[in-house]
């Protein structure tokens, strides 16, 4: 009952039934038994007064008891209980909003403890990942200096292995600064309509030579038409395909290996294939490989390396293209990584 109806009630009870009683009881009876009567009236209203003071303090005092007790609870740091709420009157409804606000807090605070965490792991595994390259590129600088790199083209494998461990450093502090944009949703997206062939195709060459110098083939695919447009960052969009092959090339473990990159039309979207014949992903593993620093080889070890937010990335970026992305793979056999982007479509101007 509301508590704007319990006062109602009380007011009623306390002031006009009074009244009601002495109007009847002074036209009925004589004088003295007026008296009598009103007398008792009056004992009858204290009691009843009583009664609905009572009656309507334990209706406030209850829920605000229990409201100050959840109170402290939440000062001293407990999140963890439950305000029970037994009413639908206003206190009720404010017990409710206490509620409201506890579960609020409740989140916000796994919220902060999940991003601490992760703010943890990050930095563990930037420090473990940047470690292997400096403690690299030292040793080789050393030998350079002491004089062991003595033939020409010891000195060029000796340099070459410095550049690329520098590219490896280079990279990760580059997924780092991503990572910090895309968790203050700061990447700065500049949308523009392309030609979908153009753009693969363009994609397809570079990746053709790049894989090429690694000993990698290479084979590229398309069945879109040539009109065929879409709406994307080019910056980003590249930025998806070369995490994905970049981890493709991470863990690919044939003699021979290869990678394969189709594009088809499905409706309104444009899908983007990115195949290998690496070593595959466990099904246990395959649901969680776009989570943060989710890595399917535990041992962290140097060859993998990664700062393991790649694939997160690549999730984010595709998603804030209107697009979904998702995995298939089999073990020993490879994996395969579809995602796809929305097509341009233009509309009549009578539509």
């Amino acid at each position: 009952m509301k508590l704007k109806t319990r006062l109602v009630i009380a007011f009623f009870t306390i002031i006009i039934l009074p009244t009601i009683f002495t109007t009847v009881a002074l036209h009925t009876y004589d004088p003295k038994q007026a008296s009598e009567i009103q007398q008792t009236y009056l004992i009858i209203i204290f009691i009843t007064a009583a009664l609905l003071i009572l009656w309507i303090y334990r209706a406030v005092s209850i829920p605000i008891k229990k409201m100050q007790e959840a109170a402290q609870q939440i000062k001293e740091g407990n999140l963890n209980f439950e305000l029970k709420v037994e009413s639908e009157d206003e206190l009720g409804q404010l017990s409710q909003d206490f509620e409201d606000m506890r579960l609020r807090l409740k989140a916000n605070a796994e919220e902060k403890v999940k991003f601490d965490r992760e703010n943890k792991e990050l930095i563990s595994n930037i420090s473990h990942d940047l470690k292997t390259p400096i403690t690299a590129i030292k040793g080789y600088v050393e030998g350079i200096k002491d004089g062991v790199a003595d033939t020409p083209e010891k000195m060029d494998r000796y340099i070459k292995t410095i550049y690329n461990k520098a590219n490896e450093m280079d990279l990760l502090i580059n997924e780092l600064t991503l990572y910090s944009k895309i968790d203050t949703n700061r990447i700065p997206y500049n949308f523009t309509t392309i030609s979908a062939i153009d753009y693969f195709g363009d994609c397809s060459e570079d990746l053709s030579m790049e894989l090429e110098s690694k000993g990698i083939e290479f084979h590229y695919h398309n069945e879109i038409r040539d009109d065929c447009k879409i709406i994307v960052d080019t910056e980003q969009l590249r930025r998806v395909i070369n995490n994905i092959v970049n981890n493709s090339i991470k863990y690919m473990d044939k003699p021979s290996g290869c990678i394969t990159m189709g594009v088809k039309d499905v409706g309104d979207f444009v899908q983007i294939e990115l195949g290998d014949n690496g070593k595959g992903i466990a099904a246990k593993d395959l649901p969680n490989i776009f989570d943060r620093f989710y890595r399917t080889d535990a041992s962290r070890n140097s060859s993998k390396g990664g700062s393991g937010i790649g694939l997160s990335i690549v999730k984010k970026i595709v998603e804030e293209h209107g697009g979904n992305i998702w995995a298939t793979s089999r073990e020993d056999e490879g994996t395969t990584m579809s995602f796809v982007v929305r097509k341009y479509q233009e509309v009549p101007v009578d539509e």
